[in-house]
């Protein structure tokens, strides 16, 4: 073992000869794919400069339909965290409780709804709303995404807020019981705080799960959010079905990216802040113990 690393060894000269082989075939691999894909978008014409011009020539595409688009996504993204956020910190701290009679039916309830996929209960909610409440038929998308986003994120960050309290270390209750306080002083007054400092940045991790799955609502209720607009956009632009595909997913590309900078920052400023404790659960923590929602919550 290389006395460089205890975690790495350091290739030998026919690993390295090994690993250049690899490399170049993959870099053959990776240019004969976009070779490829170049070469499908030219013969079908999504090259062509008309295709791409409306958005950089044409400032309706984006005050009439991105936008405004975006609009829609970040304020349906923003009612489902106001909403989810409270709601997730009074399950996670019900499946704390000491009590059997809160602590299985709040962790029933969590259980629940992170095993149903979102879009179902997108289209639950949307039903329901049609049938049992006099919500308007344009506001009826909204409401439904907004409410299948709360009911599966509350439940993710019921368990953020879970393994955010159960990374505290136990003296910490100890001390706080040994100086006459009681139970849900210690929660409210010890715990808790601690443990929102440690579980941010997994809740702000969970923020770029949201503003993606409100796409969903677009797609299959209506909801005229960011990703819905290409439609609109390829059929008043010329078909430019592959333009409008790119810069919208650039849009989200730089969305989320801001996201998980300051999701990245605010990290860093914790684990700064509470070196005393150590205790910050960050997003890759989170995703370790399966209770961050991915990409992947169709």
């Amino acid at each position: 073992m290389s006395t460089e690393s205890v975690l790495y060894d350091a290739p030998g000269s026919r690993a390295k000869r090994r690993n250049i082989l690899y490399t170049i075939v993959f870099l053959i691999l990776l240019a004969l794919a976009v070779w490829w894909v170049i070469s499908a978008l030219l013969d079908h014409g999504q090259l062509a400069s008309e295709k791409w011009s409306p958005f950089v020539d044409d400032s309706k595409v984006w005050t009439t339909y991105l936008l405004p688009g975006l609009g829609e996504t970040l304020k349906a993204a923003a009612l489902a965290i106001v909403i989810a956020l409270p709601v997730g910190a009074l399950l996670g701290i019900g499946r704390l409780s000491d009590h059997r009679w809160v602590r299985v039916p709040v962790g029933v309830v969590v259980e629940l709804f992170r095993s149903i996929p979102v879009l179902i209960m997108m289209i639950f909610a949307y039903q329901l709303y049609v049938q049992f409440t006099d919500v308007s038929s344009d506001s009826r998308p909204l409401f439904a995404v907004v409410t299948g986003l709360v009911l599966y994120n509350s439940s993710v960050m019921a368990e953020i807020v879970r393994a955010g309290i159960l990374s505290l270390p136990s003296g910490q209750t100890d001390a706080a019981k040994a100086i006459g306080m009681r139970k849900g002083q210690v929660m409210s007054s010890v715990l808790l705080p601690q443990a929102v400092t440690a579980m941010l940045p997994a809740l702000v991790s969970q923020l770029v799960v949201i503003v993606k799955d409100t796409a969903l609502g677009g797609a299959v209720l209506g909801l005229q959010e960011l990703l819905s607009q290409n439609r609109t956009i390829t059929a008043n632009y010329g078909a430019n079905v592959i333009a409008a595909f790119t810069v919208i997913a650039l849009i989200y590309i730089v969305l989320n990216f801001a996201l998980t900078t300051f999701a990245g920052w605010l990290e860093r400023k914790l684990r700064k802040a509470r070196k005393s404790t150590g205790a910050v659960l960050g997003a890759g923590d989170a995703e370790e113990a399966g209770v961050v929602g991915g990409g992947d919550t169709l």
